[in-house]
C-alpha cells in the first residue's frame, strides 16, 4: 500500500499535468476557430473549380490532344499514394486513423498486383508506413519547417508530384488525407489526384459556351492549379483535423485526470485516517500500560 507521501507526490504530479492539458485544450480550442473557417471558406472555391473543369474537359475527353495531366499515362500499374499526416501529436487518433487508410489502400492495390509507392507529407505517419512498407516509402514533404503550411508548400507539393510523373515515376496518385466534419469527427479519404478525374457534370448545364484560347490551352494552365488547389484543401483540412482532435484528446485527459485526482484525494484520506487512528491506539495503549 502506497504511504502518504507516495500519494501525495502522486496528485500533485497529476494536478500538474492537468494544468497542461487543459492549456493545450484552450489553446487547440482558440486555433480551432481559424482552421476551422479556412477548411470551410477553401470548400465552394474547390467545388466551383471542379465545375469549371467538368465543363472543359467534357470537350477535349477522348481526344490525344488532350493534356497529360488529364488523359493519364494509358496504365494504371504504378500508383502513388500521397498521405497527409499531422506533424504533432497528442491529437488523439487522428494519426493512426489515417495511417490506417493509406494501409489498406495499399494492400487492396498490392492484392491486385499493382505496385504502390507512397509520398509522405507531415512527420507523425512516416514511421509506421515505412516500417510496414520500407522499401516504398522513399518520398515526402516536410511540413514542419513552418508554422502553419499554406499555399506556398501545397504549390510545392503539387509541382513535385507533377513532376514525378511527368517523368513517368507513376501512373495514377490518390490523396488520403483527413476530412474535418467536427471536434470529434475527421474521416480520413481517399481521392485520386492525378491524372486528374473528369468530373461529373450535372445534366441541364450544356449551355453553348465558347472559350477563348482553346480547350486545350486552357486545361494545361488549369490543371496545374487544380492538383494544387486539392494538395491546398488537404493541407486546411488537416489542420483543422488536428486542432479539432487535439481539442477532444486534451479534454478527455483533463476529465480523467480530475477522476484519477478526486481517487487519489479519497484514498489519501483513508490512508492518512487510518494513520491517525493507529498513533491513537498506540498512545492509548502506552498510557495504559504505565
Amino acid at each position: 500500500m502506497a504511504s502518504l507521501k507516495e500519494l501525495k507526490g502522486r496528485i500533485n504530479s497529476v494536478k500538474s499535468t492537468q494544468k497542461i492539458t487543459k492549456a493545450k485544450q484552450m489553446v487547440a480550442a482558440a486555433k480551432l476557430r481559424k482552421a476551422q473557417s479556412a477548411a470551410e471558406a477553401a470548400r465552394p472555391y474547390a467545388s466551383r473549380l471542379a465545375a469549371v473543369m467538368g465543363s472543359l474537359a467534357g470537350k477535349v475527353a477522348g481526344q490525344d490532344s488532350a493534356p497529360l495531366l488529364m488523359r493519364g499515362t494509358g496504365s494504371d500499374q504504378r500508383h502513388l499514394l500521397v498521405v497527409v499526416n499531422t506533424d504533432k501529436g497528442l491529437c488523439g487518433g487522428l494519426n493512426s486513423n489515417i495511417v490506417k487508410e493509406a494501409r489498406a489502400q495499399a494492400r487492396a492495390l498490392e492484392a491486385a498486383g499493382k505496385t504502390v509507392s507512397f509520398y509522405l507529407v507531415g512527420k507523425k505517419g512516416r514511421a509506421p508506413i515505412r516500417r510496414d512498407f520500407p522499401a516504398a516509402a522513399a518520398a515526402g514533404y516536410d511540413t514542419s519547417l513552418v508554422r502553419t503550411p499554406g499555399f506556398d508548400e501545397a504549390s510545392a507539393i503539387a509541382h513535385e508530384l507533377i513532376a514525378m510523373f511527368e517523368a513517368g515515376k507513376f501512373d495514377v496518385a490518390h490523396l488520403v488525407s483527413p476530412v474535418f466534419k467536427n471536434a470529434l469527427t475527421q474521416e480520413p479519404v481517399t481521392q485520386q489526384l492525378i491524372p486528374v478525374p473528369a468530373p461529373v457534370v450535372a445534366s441541364g448545364g450544356d449551355a453553348v459556351v465558347e472559350y477563348e484560347p482553346g480547350e486545350e490551352e486552357i486545361l494545361e494552365a488549369l490543371l496545374p492549379r487544380y492538383v494544387t488547389t486539392q494538395v491546398f484543401g488537404a493541407l486546411l483540412e488537416r489542420e483543422a483535423s488536428e486542432q479539432g482532435a487535439s481539442m477532444t484528446a486534451m479534454d478527455n485527459a483533463t476529465r480523467n485526470a480530475g477522476e484519477l485526482i478526486q481517487k487519489l484525494t479519497i484514498q489519501y484520506n483513508r490512508s492518512r485516517q487510518a494513520a491517525i487512528t493507529t498513533e491513537l491506539i498506540e498512545i492509548i495503549a502506552g498510557a495504559e500500560a504505565l
